[in-house]
């Protein structure tokens, strides 16, 4: 039978719920999310929105390249809680560290990338991720970074442009109509990183509601980790 992919589709997966454990002792939750039968070409390390506006491992978009990744690209998805945050899969322990804490809990899930020995790892963060990564992603082997609709609310003119020849690819999505940051501002804000890639998307909004933000959305990330898949289907056989 054949399915169409729409918003509450979840497609085959080797599906593990995991712990992190992080250098100031703290235990985070989250799941890893593997091709059923093949091995992953390229891993996404999630970094879900601000908590405090409600953002978790189970913020749609990430919770949708957890459903759809594994089986339409072959690449590992893994999501977790930031310290403090509560999602259906349990509650990290700790509380917010306003972006600064967080260091550790992106530490400590790039330590888990390492011991899993999973290929090729690139930083997904949406809005408060995207400052997580912006400013303590350079510290980890990645191969690079693609930033969903980033407020830059948390991360310093010097942060930014610390990407520029940094060896790590750096990708900001920028919605056309996000209620922070628009592509206008945004490339002036990217300027000290030249070999940024940029992708301002038309009709596009923060929080990318709908299946057509979505698929795009997706698209963009497989662009960068396994460009060969694409077009992403849109149904799949059962």
């Amino acid at each position: 039978m054949t399915i169409e992919i729409r918003g509450a589709t979840e497609l085959p997966a080797r599906r593990e719920d995991i712990e992190l454990h992080t250098a100031d002792g703290l235990t985070l939750v989250g799941e890893l999310a593997l091709p059923e039968a093949a091995d992953p070409v390229a891993t996404i390390v999630a970094l879900h929105p601000l908590p405090t506006a409600g953002g978790f491992m189970d913020s749609h978009i990430l919770r949708k390249a957890a459903a759809r990744l594994p089986a339409l690209a072959d690449i590992a998805v893994l999501r977790f809680n930031f310290r403090g945050v509560t999602s259906p899969r349990g509650t990290s322990q700790g509380q917010f560290g306003h972006g600064v804490d967080e260091q550790h809990d992106l530490a400590a899930a790039m330590d888990f990338v390492a011991d899993r020995g999973l290929p090729n790892p690139w930083l997904v963060g949406w809005s408060f991720g995207t400052e997580v990564t912006l400013k303590w992603g350079l510290a980890h082997p990645i191969v690079g970074a693609i930033l969903l609709s980033p407020p830059l609310h948390r991360t310093s003119p010097e942060e930014v442009a610390a990407w520029a020849g940094s060896g790590k690819r750096l990708v900001a999505v920028i919605p056309e109509l996000d209620d922070y940051l628009r592509p206008g501002e945004a490339r002036e804000r990217f300027a000290s990183v030249p070999d940024l890639e940029f992708v301002a998307v038309e009709g596009g909004k923060h929080l990318w509601v709908g299946e057509e933000q979505t698929y795009r959305v997706l698209t963009e990330i497989v662009a960068r980790l396994n460009p060969g898949v694409l077009p992403l289907p849109r149904t799949w056989d059962e």
